[in-house]
């Protein structure tokens, strides 16, 4: 089968996709479209909100509809790495014997990942980037296809340790969950308060998953895309000779390579899901704020003045 019959079968069974999360999540069609671009990318989310706005139910929902191995991971304080990654023991002929945590899956979700130290942060680390993780000088392959999708909660800092930017810079999305509409916060009361369950049918497998990945990595970009999301990217460092007046005045640090790698990959599927065979700079500008909130590092002035990121992103456009 052709790449473009391919790409016209991904836009058939996304919509599908869309319908069967949508008997389970009400609204949030923004996030939802974000989570699935980064899952199809190859890419890592960082969901950010408030308590009770449904971010695992979403998560658990977007597992079972993909058919894909789901595992929820609670971070505390108290959380050590071998809860994560796994440990070994002696079994009864005494060998040592490996016993995987919850990070062998093909979906992980990180629930309140800066409640936990920096030590177990690390854990993911290898596990975001390489897709394997080393236990007592072991190496061992992850699952594919493989993501982590994280929640922070943006309000309780009490007793919370922020993500280092190195590790931050592993998300390809950081994505901001809002309170739903009055007609959506009505529409979830009625569909959540009787005993009937929606049932959400499995609509891939895991290597149509990877099949459908490969595909977007192949889907060619003009030269004069790639230049502009590069060009959008250096803009945010305020070393750069091209920077805009609010990153000179408002940004300490900017977004790096991996940025613009992000850039690109993430606006290959959107344009996918979109029916088209080529990315636009429409489609890039979809999907920068996404992929630019959690790379630009504002200054104190910034925070005084309160100058969202959204705002600095737009002034790149």
């Amino acid at each position: 089968m052709s790449d473009v019959a391919v790409i016209e079968q991904f836009v058939k069974k996304y919509n599908e996709l869309k319908k069967e999360i949508s008997k389970v999540i009400i609204g949030q069609e923004e996030v939802v479209d974000q989570i699935l671009i980064a899952i199809f990318s190859g890419g890592h989310a960082l969901l950010i909100g408030v308590p009770g706005l449904a971010k695992t139910l979403m998560v658990n929902t977007i597992s079972q509809a993909l058919g894909l191995d789901f595992k929820r991971i609670q971070f505390t304080p108290d959380l050590m790495p071998s809860d994560i990654l796994g440990s070994e023991i002696l079994d009864e002929n005494r060998h040592f014997k490996f016993i995987k945590g919850p990070i062998f899956a093909n979906i992980i979700l990180a629930d309140e990942i800066n409640r936990t130290p920096p030590k177990t942060q690390a854990a993911l680390l290898e596990a975001m980037q390489e897709r394997s993780v080393t236990v007592s000088g072991h190496r061992y392959q992850l699952d594919h296809p493989y993501f982590v999708l994280a929640t922070q909660n943006p309000i309780e800092q009490e007793g919370t340790y922020p993500l280092p930017e190195a590790q931050l810079d592993r998300f390809m999305f950081a994505i901001n969950l809002e309170y739903p509409t009055f007609e959506e916060e009505v529409q979830v009361v009625k569909s959540t308060t009787t005993d009937v369950q929606a049932q959400v049918n499995s609509l891939f497998h895991a290597q149509e998953i990877i099949d459908f990945q490969n595909v977007i990595r192949r889907i060619p970009v003009a030269d004069n895309v790639i230049e502009y999301a590069v060009r959008m990217v250096s803009k945010t460092r305020p070393a750069s000779e091209n920077k805009t007046e609010l990153v000179k005045e408002y940004v300490d640090w900017g977004a790096g390579p991996r940025a613009s790698q992000n850039l690109i990959l993430a606006a290959k599927t959107h344009a996918a899901i979109n029916g088209k065979f080529s990315p636009d700079i429409e489609n890039i500008q979809a999907i920068a704020k996404s992929v630019l909130r959690h790379r630009i590092i504002k200054n104190y002035k910034a925070e005084a003045e309160g100058i969202s990121d959204e705002h600095i992103i737009e002034s790149l456009f």
